[in-house]
């Protein structure tokens, strides 16, 4: 694509400003580092332009609180009292999700997670957000928490102008088959393979 024009110019009786305006689909997936970390700076992208931005976080500890997510509330915290940017909502299905407040444990995390993608279906049909990041979201899929059919078909056919961003390992090929963007990372070198652990300001 040198200097951002795309390769392909496909004959779909669209114009250009219909095609790139257009809501997408990304997936991040892979091995290596970074998944996540790239679909929260798409995020602050999104906030800059006054996306409104809900975050769901699968798999996550509810008392886990990554950097990411202070910074993004605060941009939230920043739009209601400002108008700056776009609002952001941050969810975790850890102990439950936020809007119920029920205590979880790991038999829970099943029903936690098929809940979870229950009220994101909703906020679909609703157009509750213009960025969706799907947090790990890949995990639920494989273990069969959630059905990769209806996600394929309700991700598919979603209204409005509406971006989703899947992050996790070992994306569903369906999944993939229907994505806008797909980017695996690789790992090459990590430092826990020399027995380094995380750090703060790198891993979290």
């Amino acid at each position: 694509m040198p200097q951002g024009q795309p390769s392909v110019v496909p004959d779909d009786s669209l114009t250009t400003r219909q095609r790139r305006n257009r809501p997408l689909l990304l997936v991040h997936t892979g091995d290596g580092k970074g998944k996540s970390t790239a679909a929260f700076g798409l995020a602050l992208r999104g906030w800059n332009q006054g996306f409104r931005i809900g975050v769901f976080q699968f798999v996550k500890s509810a008392k886990w609180r990554i950097g990411e997510q202070t910074v993004l509330e605060r941009l939230g915290d920043l739009h209601t009292e400002t108008g700056e940017g776009g609002p952001v909502e941050w969810h975790k299905m850890g102990s439950g999700w936020s809007w119920s407040r029920k205590a979880g444990s790991d038999a829970d995390h099943a029903q936690a997670a098929a809940e979870g993608w229950t009220e994101i279906k909703r906020r679909l049909a609703a157009e509750s957000h213009q960025l969706y990041i799907l947090d790990e979201f890949t995990y639920p899929i494989n273990w069969g928490w959630v059905d990769i059919d209806d996600v394929v078909e309700t991700l598919t056919n979603r209204p409005g102008h509406q971006h989703v961003v899947i992050t996790g390992r070992r994306a569903d090929p369906k999944l993939t088959e229907i994505a806008d963007l797909v980017t695996e990372m690789q790992k090459i070198k990590h430092p826990m393979d020399a027995g380094q652990k995380g750090q703060r300001g790198i891993e979290w």
